[in-house]
């Protein structure tokens, strides 16, 4: 019992030693929060973004020629992707919810009776809000090509279209920003900080001092790890404030599932960031190899396009970035308040990610004290 009893204490003291290091020095504090809470302002005014390829959904009830002849003219396009002919209305709510489709057009059955009888014939259009600026551009899309279809009918307002979005009723592109930022912007410090702890400790002579004491190689690994959780943690919780009552995005989802889902990411990024700290003789050499990492792993994890977007291959290579799905976690807990269930496949990836990556920097914090 007095063995775990100092176990824990000299662990706690590394965990200590390891916070007053970092927070200590009132330039470290600055580089710590102020660039979270500067990045969260400037996304949030001026990041925009569109896209181009938009799978849907279609729920034909008219099944005649001229709803035939409408979506042949969508599908034509080669940016719309038939995805799933629908046969019941309950099934629009899992297209979208599941992320399969941007979009589900709705059909009516008497359609092309109202046609024919020179009535307007509405045609309903649910847009996944989450993908805002592909959900406004779609909807444009699908404007233009009606718009066309009445004119080849003789009609400028034969087919009206009756829009709703889904999780984001306005279609703002900060809506679909803004919590992926959640997770993104707080990897970028905690990557780095995790990055760079081992490799000060070298760099300042330090390291070697804790080759004479007791401490184990899963203790170092604890009281180097869990300053870096709770900072990321801490950063994390910066920007969801700034969100939350700055931006006036509302929250849809549980604050519990939110912060378990960003606790397990953070322990991943930070077995990344140990492992990189672990084979990095400089910090300069750490912080080199972060920034080699970082650009793959953001251009990879959904931020900026959808990942559907890419080539096969790339589709699969981020199986492997935890920001993949930390950043999906988010989204659809803080915009579509979805429960365990709906968000349980992306715990798989950060735990398999963290039980990697932790070991190996344990292993290598052990190669380095033998």
């Amino acid at each position: 019992m007095q063995r775990a009893i100092d176990y824990l204490a000299r662990t706690l003291a590394l965990i200590r030693k390891e916070l007053l290091a970092l927070l200590k020095d009132p330039s470290s504090r600055t580089l710590l929060f102020a660039p979270a809470v500067l990045q969260a302002l400037l996304f949030g005014y001026g990041a925009t973004y569109d896209l181009t390829h938009v799978p849907y959904a279609v729920l034909d009830q008219s099944r005649g020629a001229a709803s035939t002849d409408l979506l042949a003219r969508l599908d034509g396009t080669g940016v719309f992707k038939r995805v799933a002919t629908l046969t019941t209305s309950s099934q629009i709510a899992e297209m979208i919810d599941g992320g399969d489709a941007l979009l589900v057009i709705g059909i009516p059955s008497d359609f092309e009776a109202r046609l024919a009888s020179g009535r307007q014939a509405p045609l309903q259009v649910i847009l996944d809000g989450r993908n805002s600026s592909t959900a406004g551009s779609a909807s444009g899309y699908v404007s233009s090509i009606v718009a066309s279809y009445n004119q080849s009918l003789g009609n400028t307002s034969s087919i009206t279209v009756v829009r709703r979005a889904w999780f984001n009723p306005n279609l703002e592109s900060r809506w679909n920003m803004m919590p992926a930022l959640i997770a993104s912007l707080s990897m970028l410090q905690t990557l780095l900080l995790a990055a760079l702890s081992v490799a000060r400790e070298r760099e300042q002579g330090t390291f070697d001092q804790l080759l004479v004491t007791p401490f184990t190689p899963l203790q170092i690994l604890i009281g180097k790890a869990l300053p870096s959780i709770l900072l990321g943690l801490v950063q994390s919780t910066i920007i969801f404030l700034i969100i939350l009552f700055w931006f006036q995005i509302p929250m849809n989802g549980s604050v519990w599932l939110l912060y378990l889902g960003l606790f397990m990411f953070t322990v991943a990024a930070v077995g990344i960031g140990l492992s990189i700290s672990a084979v990095s003789l400089t910090m300069q050499q750490a912080m080199l190899y972060t920034f080699i990492l970082v650009m793959p792993l953001m251009l990879l994890s959904g931020l900026l396009t959808p990942v559907r977007n890419m080539p096969a291959i790339l589709q699969l290579a981020t199986y492997v970035n935890p920001l993949r799905f930390g950043i999906d976690l988010v989204r659809r807990v803080y915009l579509e308040g979805a429960g365990f269930g709906d968000v349980a496949f992306d715990f798989v990836p950060l735990l398999i990610v963290a039980a990697l990556t932790l070991p190996l920097a344990a292993w290598l914090f052990r190669h380095r004290l033998n």
